[in-house]
């Protein structure tokens, strides 16, 4: 090999946003036309891609869902994600949502650093903000709320004085991937004295197409809602503001129960 030709390319973190292909930011966009190779997640919108990216480059499907067969292992992302790099190649990793919020990129920052790849990172526009802001729901509200947790239900918690503490707070609480686990969370809310104002927003496939909304006060969930399944993903959100989904919806819920984001057993589509 003939050292002074060899280089290494580039990996750029970056965040696709919610699902609109519209809330994409404009510094990831210039790098998806720019791309060689775009490793994409589940929750990237299809149409995004093949609307932004160059027709050149290589997509390579990466999908991941907590317990489903054919999610792709994070040791196998990473060594595409360097692979390509040595190979002197511009990749784009393209998460849904934004890049730090309850995603693996640390895992893909320490494979970067550890074989001295350069890399970038991008933000999106998170799950949370972009469910909220579709659903008509202000997360600090002015008099509702002045804070906002972040938070997932996916591992269990049986610590007591953490429940007490979430149905007790004034926060505002967004559970990504909590869909399964909704009814356990609602009743550890219920049992921990959360106020009779408090509201639960669940919202499906948000800022998509097939968007649906649906509200109910927290206590009244279980006995209105208990035992529903959601279309994925489902994003959650509890307090005050939940409430305002009705006097704010600017965005009517989707008649179809059609899944907008593939099924990790398909590839993207083709465009």
């Amino acid at each position: 090999m003939n050292i002074q030709s060899f280089h290494i390319g580039k990996v750029i973190l970056a965040g696709a946003g919610p699902g609109d292909p519209e809330l994409l930011t404009l510094k990831t966009l210039r790098w998806l036309q720019q791309a060689e190779v775009v490793v994409v997640d589940r929750l990237v919108s299809p149409e995004m891609v093949c609307r932004y990216v160059r027709p050149q480059a290589i997509v390579i499907p990466v999908g991941k869902q907590c317990g489903k067969e054919g999610s792709t292992p994070q040791a196998e992302i990473n060594e595409l994600l360097i692979a390509h790099a040595l190979e002197g190649r511009l990749v784009v990793r393209l998460k849904g949502g934004d890049v730090s919020i309850f995603s693996n990129v640390l895992d893909e920052l320490e494979a970067l650093t550890q074989n001295g790849i350069p890399y970038e990172i991008v933000p999106g526009v998170t799950a949370a903000l972009g469910a909220a802001a579709y659903s008509g729901i202000p997360l600090t509200a002015r008099g509702y709320s002045t804070a906002v947790r972040f938070l997932t239900g996916c591992r269990p918690v049986t610590d007591v004085s953490w429940w007490r503490d979430l149905a007790q707070t004034e926060d505002t609480l967004v559970l990504y991937m909590s869909s399964a686990p909704l009814d356990e969370i609602v009743s550890q809310l219920v049992e921990n004295g959360i106020a009779s104002d408090r509201w639960i927003a669940v919202i499906e496939q948000a800022t998509t197409p097939m968007q649906r909304v649906h509200s109910w006060p927290v206590q009244e969930y279980l006995a209105s809602a208990g035992g529903s399944r959601y279309a994925s993903p489902t994003l959650v959100i509890i307090g005050r503001v939940a409430a305002l989904h009705s006097s704010f919806q600017w965005l009517a819920n989707s008649r179809s129960k059609e899944l907008y984001f593939p099924p990790i057993t398909k590839n993207i589509a083709v465009c």
